[in-house]
Order: C-alpha cells, then sequence, then structure tokens
C-alpha cells in the first residue's frame, strides 16, 4: 500500500487521488459541494509563498484553499499524465 500524504504537502504540478477526509461539520459540506470528495483527483497548481492558501485544479475548477483546511484531506500521489482518470 503506498504512503498517504496530507493535500496540503502536494508541490506545484503534483497530482493526487483524494484517498481520506478527517474534516467534519461545515468544512467537509463545503468541501463535499465543490466536488472534493473521496476518489477525486487534484493537481496542485500555485502555492503561495507565505504557505497559507494553494490553488489546485478539481473537477476541472480552480479553487484556493487554506493550508489548514487541506492539511485533513489525505491522497496518494499519482501520475500527471492520467490526471482524469487518477492513476
Amino acid at each position: 500500500m503506498e504512503n498517504l500524504i496530507g493535500m496540503n504537502t502536494l508541490k506545484e504540478r503534483e497530482t493526487g487521488q483524494v484517498e481520506n477526509m478527517s474534516i467534519s461539520g461545515k468544512m467537509r459540506n463545503r468541501l463535499s459541494d465543490l466536488g472534493l470528495i473521496e476518489g477525486t483527483c487534484v493537481e496542485c497548481l500555485h502555492k503561495t509563498s507565505y504557505g497559507g492558501l494553494s490553488a489546485y485544479l478539481i473537477r476541472g475548477a480552480v479553487i484556493a484553499l487554506r493550508a489548514e483546511d487541506t492539511s485533513y484531506i489525505k491522497v496518494r500521489l499519482t501520475k500527471r499524465k492520467n490526471l482524469q482518470r487518477c492513476s
């Protein structure tokens, strides 16, 4: 089994597949509404210099999320070529 990392630790241009979300309440609902659920493919597009916000490509939309929130989301690194299928 491959190691999981926090989504907040993805480097720019790295992709991953969401495996686990240990976040609850309103934030989990908000992320689900944005399409961020288990199995979703994500790509980190940009990280701010101070590390507070990162822009991710999620289901065709670019969404900025706080590192504090994405630290609760665990992803498995994937190959960038197959972002649609996360293989």
